[in-house]
């Protein structure tokens, strides 16, 4: 199939330029100005619209194998490609875990079954994320973008200076859910305001950020590749910039919750319940800082979804997580960029551009490329609607949100993978 893309702003070497885009057989064929038809292609005019590079998500729950009432591959990948997704990287809490290519190959099965974008699988770090044994990295390697134990901290110093060895030795990046497991104390928020008010256990700042200074001498030692998982709190940002300055080859990324909400937007609802847990306005403006320059290279969205009945049970009961492929963007857009805090520019790089630099991703628009590209009509306002979700997910703490900038068509490689009708459907 060949198309023809017309009169968008489109996002080249990192800024927008008016340009026509021809794909054909799955590549982009031509980028200039004024492609004419000659005959057989799908014409599609763009004008006042905005093609990117696909977003780039690198830190997804799946729950494929193993929890499929959760959410699947086949109803994930929809909800990605609904937000722009061409590439995401998909966790490794489930059953079994992937920590050997016997217990990867079912999620590979699936992926290649059922997923229309790609689908990059991580390795497990220890044997079941227990922290006890690690993992059969070697076998794992060839088909993952690297290794973690999200949803769980590696608590022994000596166990994960072993699995970064081992990932270094294998050229591949360590992931880390950064959580020290003593000092959580039973709690399922943000150990501030909003706790205190309205007697809650609370979730220490130290939890996370202890664990992540202490991973970062180990990365120092170790020279492996290591990037933090879902940074909350000021000092974790402060903590990697003062590694990056040393030269650790560290990275980071936070989520749109963090960006834009803080522990007294919480509601005793269980979609405002998530590990780390939402933070305070100091917090939340520390990363915006640390976006702004450089700190923090990537935001992912760290979708992770539940049963309605399971996140029906309020702050203390429900199960850590909320969804994000299908608003991320729109968010970010319309409280970032639309405020003047961030550019668009910035935004693609944080979510397209760095990602996919740092885990070896295929990037950008580009003549020869594979035409792997997303458009928008940022003009376009709305009410965020779980019920309207492809996700089998629908808790977000953003329902009822209005945003600007609806994802009118995805391709990957070519093809069209989605299309909104008249009504963003």
């Amino acid at each position: 199939m060949k198309y023809i893309l017309k009169g968008a702003k489109v996002f080249l070497d990192e800024e927008f330029k008016f340009r026509d885009i021809m794909i054909e057989n799955g590549k982009i064929k031509a980028i200039c100005r004024d492609i004419r038809a000659e005959g057989g292609e799908v014409v599609f005019d763009f004008k006042n619209k905005y093609i990117f590079p696909g977003l780039v998500d690198v830190h997804v729950h799946l729950r494929e194998p193993g929890f499929l009432y959760k959410e699947t591959i086949a109803t994930a990948s929809a909800a990605a490609a609904r937000g722009g997704y061409t590439t995401i990287c998909a966790m490794p809490n489930l059953d079994p875990v992937p920590d050997s290519f016997q217990n990867l190959k079912p999620e590979l099965d699936a992926i290649k079954k059922d997923a229309i974008i790609d689908v990059i699988p991580y390795g497990a770090i220890t044997v079941g994320e227990k922290g006890e044994v690690l993992s059969d990295m070697e076998s794992m390697a060839e088909y993952v973008c690297g290794f973690t134990d999200d949803g769980r901290g590696v608590q022994d110093e000596e166990m994960m200076r072993s699995a970064m060895k081992k990932a270094k030795k294998l050229n591949m990046i360590i992931a880390a859910h950064c959580e020290v497991d003593s000092l959580l104390n039973g709690g399922y928020i943000h150990a501030g305001e909003y706790a205190r008010l309205h007697n809650h256990r609370g979730i220490s700042s130290e939890s996370e950020y202890l664990q992540v200074i202490r991973d970062l001498a180990l990365a120092k030692e170790t020279k492996v590749k290591y990037h933090i998982c879902h940074i909350s709190t000021r000092q974790s940002a402060e903590a990697l910039k003062k590694a990056k300055a040393e030269g650790v080859d560290a990275s980071g990324e936070t989520a749109p919750h963090y960006l834009l909400l803080n522990d007294m937007n919480i509601k005793e609802e269980g979609r405002f319940k998530m590990n780390p847990p939402l933070r305070s306005e100091e917090d939340r403006q520390a990363l915006i800082k640390a976006i702004s320059e450089g700190t923090i290279e990537i935001i992912a969205t760290d979708h992770a979804p539940h049963s309605k009945d399971e996140k029906a049970k309020g702050l203390e009961k429900s199960p850590f997580g909320i969804v994000g492929l299908e608003t991320s963007f729109a968010l970010l857009y319309t409280y970032l960029v639309k405020k003047g805090i961030i550019t668009l520019e910035k935004l693609i790089s944080l979510m397209h551009t760095n990602p996919a630099k740092r885990f070896g991703i295929s990037a950008g628009i580009k003549t020869g490329g594979r035409a792997d590209i997303t458009v928008f009509d940022l003009d376009e306002e709305y009410i965020i609607d779980p019920d309207d979700f492809l996700s089998k997910g629908k808790s977000t703490p953003f329902e009822g949100f209005s945003v600007f900038g609806r994802c009118i068509m995805t391709m990957k490689e070519g093809k069209i993978v989605w299309q909104a009708d008249q009504t963003g459907k």
